[in-house]
């Protein structure tokens, strides 16, 4: 790399504002002319405000190290303005030199103002001095300092024709020199990242760039810029190689700053691939420890806590402790499949932008937590399935259990039934209970099903059960416990059923004699209301013979409908008392059922035959009646007449028929008398009454027959 000559060592202990300051007083400066010799021309204008000579010692210092050795080398010709300084300042300036510059001083050239200064030189001659002060020094006036440097090598103010801009120079100067100093800073600080990730072959930490001073972006592009502004240059401005002070055969500062960029990329782009490479193997190196860690954990104290989460407990509650448990253990699976999800990001995005000697590494790490996390989690969900089915399972063996408990309960109370209504009722509750523990026998069949089938189908793939038999005799020894519960449950539920078959048999059979006894009992009361409408409204005998046939009829068949039911009714009776016995039911005890029934009937029957009789004896009545008024009617009088001589027979039937009328009216003013001694009549008097009448009309009929009859006979 070419040799910058930046006076890094000098800037580096001075402020580079109060430096920046100071050079802006233009207490000297390289105005990059040379002399005849190549040399670089160094002017200093003196003036009679420049009483700081420290600044000026500073200035020149600064100044004096920005050209190379070889620059040096060709010697300093140096401009002392003292047109409008001192002479004292002048000596002090060019006794100055001896100590800064005296071996690269070659001719110290001092501008006398045209008005001398006085005779003061004559208490000092520099030509005098020469060999003590190690360069020549002339006095000579502004116009002629052309014979000793060339007019285009000197600024206007000595009538030359060089430009130079003091300020520009100044600015981009110091641009320059701050981009030096950081490239340096900066190179030297990525060339020690690329040291140490060359020298380390397993990093314990990632080497970034974000611990450089500065932004290599940054600096490389204020590089170009500087670049730019040192090739363009201004109006008066300096002339590029005028900021670098170079010569022939050096670099410009155009063309340094242009190495230094190349150098800045160059490096960067070394510094920025090596990191890259350390950060992908920390990166790959960070997901195999945390892949390791949670495989570990997942293969340890995963595998220790799910080898203890055996069974299925033997009740509702072990099974729901149990399922509590779990869920903690799922709990702290939870945050390592969080690990693992992201994880699985990290690699997928690493798998994206990873190189290809790299992506077998991250398959092959991705595969192994992919297998371990999907095999716990299989095992996680198995087990959380198999509890909550045995928790579903015991539920409904506790509740199967609690309803044929209460079943059976039902089953051994001994309740009279105090009527049908109260058997119904327990025949409907019964039907009732055995409907629902037939619902849920069959959701117990059928969540025992289930739970034997995932009993029967454990993950293939389940290193604890590989490596320890005692699982397998777990989950056979559930298996059977499963089983047997189902086998024990169906026989308690075959139990119940016979037991409830008994009970409805029973009470369908109290049913029935309860039916019997109210059958009986309405056959009783309505035995009962068939006497009194017998008594109390069936008085009319018929006026004529066709109407007393017809109520005749009807009383028959009436009587006959009663008999029927009081023969029924002791039937059911029988029929109560019998299965009462063989059901050794006491319940609801009618004693009096039967001579109830009995007396009912006693008195209807005794009734009825009243009825009859009295109907039967109406008929006779009006047969033998209507016969004779007939007769009579069809003969006339010539029947009378002739009848005279042989009318026994007409006497007899009309006497027969007033002898039934008679009897009749009798039968009817006489009461029932029952069998129990009392008596009541039929109808009411107006009733009675009037059946009377009937009778007594048709017998004043037979009477004045008679009175005809008696008379005729009389005339005859």
């Amino acid at each position: 790399m070419v040799t910058m000559g930046t006076p890094q060592k000098f800037v580096s202990i001075m402020e580079e504002a109060l430096l920046l300051e100071i050079l802006k007083k233009k207490l000297a400066f390289f105005s990059g002319g040379k002399d005849r010799r190549s040399g670089l021309i160094l002017t200093i204008p003196l003036s009679s405000d420049h009483s700081n000579v420290d600044e000026i010692s500073v200035t020149l210092n600064y100044l004096l190290s920005i050209p190379s050795e070889k620059c040096k080398s060709r010697g300093f010709t140096v401009i002392v303005d003292g047109r409008k300084a001192s002479w004292n300042l002048v000596k002090t300036v060019v006794l100055m030199l001896q100590n800064v510059i005296p071996a690269e001083v070659s001719l110290v050239c001092v501008v006398k103002p045209d008005d001398f200064w006085d005779k003061k030189f004559t208490h000092f001659c520099f030509w005098k001095e020469k060999n003590r002060l190690g360069f020549e020094v002339i006095l000579v006036s502004a116009n002629k300092l052309s014979r000793y440097i060339e007019p285009c090598q000197l600024t206007d103010e000595f009538g030359g024709h060089l430009k130079h801009n003091h300020m520009d120079w100044v600015t981009k100067r110091m641009s320059f020199e701050k981009f030096d100093r950081d490239s340096r800073m900066l190179l030297a600080e990525m060339s020690c990242i690329i040291n140490a990730a060359k020298n380390t072959s397993q990093p314990n930490t990632a080497l970034t760039e974000k611990g450089l001073t500065g932004d290599p972006e940054t600096i490389m592009e204020n590089g170009r810029q500087l670049t730019q502004e040192l090739q363009v240059g201004g109006e008066g401005g300096p002339r590029e190689d005028v900021i670098g002070l170079s010569i022939e055969g050096e670099s410009t500062a155009s063309g340094r700053v242009s190495d230094i960029l190349e150098a800045l990329h160059t490096k960067h782009t070394e510094c920025r691939e090596l990191c890259r490479q350390q950060s992908r193997m920390l990166r790959i190196e960070d997901l195999r420890q945390k892949i390791t860690e949670v495989v570990n954990w997942f293969e340890g104290p995963g595998t220790d806590m799910l080898k203890d989460q055996r069974g299925i407990g033997n009740s509702i509650r072990a099974t729901q402790a149990m399922q509590q448990k779990h869920e903690e253990i799922e709990n702290l699976y939870t945050e390592w499949f969080a690990v693992y999800v992201d994880l699985g990001q990290q690699i997928g995005s690493s798998l994206t932008s990873a190189e290809e000697d790299c992506t077998g590494e991250l398959r092959t790490l991705q595969e192994r937590l992919n297998e371990v996390c999907y095999r716990h989690a299989t095992r996680l969900e198995y087990r959380q399935r198999l509890l909550h089915a045995a928790t579903s399972f015991h539920s409904l063996v506790q509740e199967l259990s609690q309803q044929l408990d209460g079943l059976l309960g039902l089953l051994c109370s001994d309740v009279l039934m105090a009527d049908g209504g109260v058997a119904q009722q327990n025949l409907r509750l019964l039907e009732e209970k055995l409907q629902a523990v037939d619902g849920v026998w069959q959701g117990l069949q059928e969540q025992g099903r289930n739970l034997l089938d995932l009993l029967a189908q454990p993950p293939a793939h389940e290193a604890w059960h590989r490596g320890d038999a005692g699982g397998h005799d777990d989950e056979t020894e559930t298996t059977a416990h499963v089983q047997e519960i189902l086998d024990d449950m169906a026989l308690r539920k075959k139990r119940c059923e016979d037991m409830v078959d008994v009970r409805k048999l029973k009470l369908l059979q109290i049913i029935q004699v309860l039916k019997c006894e109210d059958d009986a009992a309405q056959a009783v009361e309505w035995l009962t209301e068939l006497h009194e409408a017998l008594v109390g409204r069936h008085v009319a005998l018929g006026v004529g013979l066709a109407e007393a046939e017809s109520l005749q009829d009807k009383h028959t068949k009436c009587h006959d409908v009663a008999q029927s039911t009081y023969e029924y009714g002791r039937e059911l009776l029988q029929a109560s008392v019998l299965m009462r016995k063989s059901l050794r039911y006491s319940g609801k005890v009618s004693g009096d059922a039967l001579p109830r029934l009995t007396r009912a009937w006693k008195q209807f029957s005794t009734a009825s035959d009243e009825r009859s009789q009295r109907l039967q004896m109406a008929r006779l009545f009006h047969t033998a009646a209507d016969k004779v008024l007939e007769v009579q009617e069809g003969g006339g009088e010539g029947a009378a007449r002739d009848c005279s001589d042989d009318d026994r027979p007409e006497r007899d039937g009309l006497a027969e028929a007033e002898a039934l009328g008679n009897t009749l009216l009798e039968r009817l003013s006489m009461p029932v008398v029952y069998p129990d001694g009392t008596e009541r009549f039929f109808g009411s008097l107006d009733e009675l009454a009037g059946s009377a009448d009937n009778v007594r009309e048709k017998l004043q009929q037979l009477a004045e027959l008679r009175t005809s009859q008696d008379r005729h006979t009389a005339l005859s």
